[in-house]
């Protein structure tokens, strides 16, 4: 197990449980009632550390080397997955995957970001900072499910869209300024999930829908605290504080209007249990869905644009 700084108690909680199952193992000392006291320590001081998370500790949680990524997701939740490739015009871009799955008998297309579960994937699939050609693959899979009429679903965990010269001489601004545009008049249903993190405007290229939830420890803000940091202070040091005053968790997104709902995570993180943690967050896509799916498509595309236009309403002073 992978233990974060402000998770040390428990680090050390599980380090005595594993020294006192070696004993009882060698059978000399009964340490049955230890193990269960143990035990009971570990859920309340794990529900004690919880239960009052700050803004960077939420950041270090969407970063946990054990999250589930999308093709997790897309692995637990559907029964069959066919992945897509390329964009017709530059490449085949590795950090955002893309494809048609059957999520129990209906039909969607389901894109999103993918990080890599070690260091070699992690190189290969860039970290999950997308290149234009991410975003065009994924605009080129959006316009597929409008022809056939899948509703969409994105999964979004990006640190940012890739920064290199190579992506802004590919169109990196316009590719993601294409998808927002053509993601408010798409005629299918968009749900949007943030499962890890949301950076700027490599998760916003995939993120604009009718309905957008956020996973309970994630974050979703247009730079990352530690960015923000080194722009105001000249320093990653403040990185705490930024995280704080940039009102990033799920909570502050919701309470602004920015996202919609917010999606529970096991104890521990959805890390501690990803198999639930993909069965809760596949219930809340199908029941999204199937809400979008009672207006008309004239109504449902009327409504998104709406929705965004309300977003931070801008007022003239007199």
């Amino acid at each position: 197990m992978v233990f974060l700084e402000f998770e040390k108690p428990l680090e050390q909680l599980y380090e005595q449980l594993e020294k006192v199952k070696e004993v009882g193992e060698n059978g000399v000392v009964d340490m049955q009632s230890t193990i269960e006291e143990l035990e009971g320590k570990i859920k309340q001081t794990r529900r004690d550390i919880y239960a009052n998370l700050t803004g960077w500790q939420r950041v270090q949680l969407s970063r946990h080397p054990e999250r589930p990524y999308t093709l997790y997701y897309i692995e637990q939740m559907c029964r069959k997955f066919v992945e897509l490739h390329g964009d017709r015009c530059y490449g085949d871009d590795k950090a955002i995957v893309g494809g048609i799955g059957n999520l129990d008998g209906q039909t969607v297309v389901i894109i999103g970001h993918q990080k890599g579960v070690n260091t070699k994937m992690r190189q290969y699939r860039n970290f999950g900072m997308a290149n234009p050609e991410g975003y065009r693959k994924a605009l080129r899979l959006m316009k597929l499910a409008e022809r056939f009429g899948f509703p969409v679903i994105t999964l979004i965990d990006t640190p940012g869209a890739f920064p290199g010269i190579e992506a802004e001489e590919r169109g990196q601004a316009e590719a993601i300024a294409r998808n927002l545009f053509e993601m408010a008049q798409l005629r299918v249903p968009i749900v949007c999930a943030v499962i890890g993190e949301g950076a700027s405007g490599g998760a916003i290229g995939i993120g604009l829908g009718d309905h957008v939830m956020m996973l309970e420890n994630t974050w979703y803000s247009v730079i990352s605290p530690e960015s923000c940091s080194s722009i105001l202070w000249r320093s990653w040091d403040y990185k705490e504080q930024a995280a704080d005053a940039l009102k990033l968790t799920a909570e502050d997104m919701h309470g602004f209007g920015i996202v919609d709902e917010i999606v529970k995570e096991p104890h521990g993180g959805a890390h501690s249990s990803p198999e639930e943690m993909a069965k809760t967050l596949k219930r809340q896509l199908k029941k999204a869905i199937a809400a979008v799916q009672e207006k008309s498509v004239e109504q449902m595309v009327e409504d998104r644009i709406n929705k965004y236009v309300a977003i931070g309403p801008v007022t003239h002073a007199k």
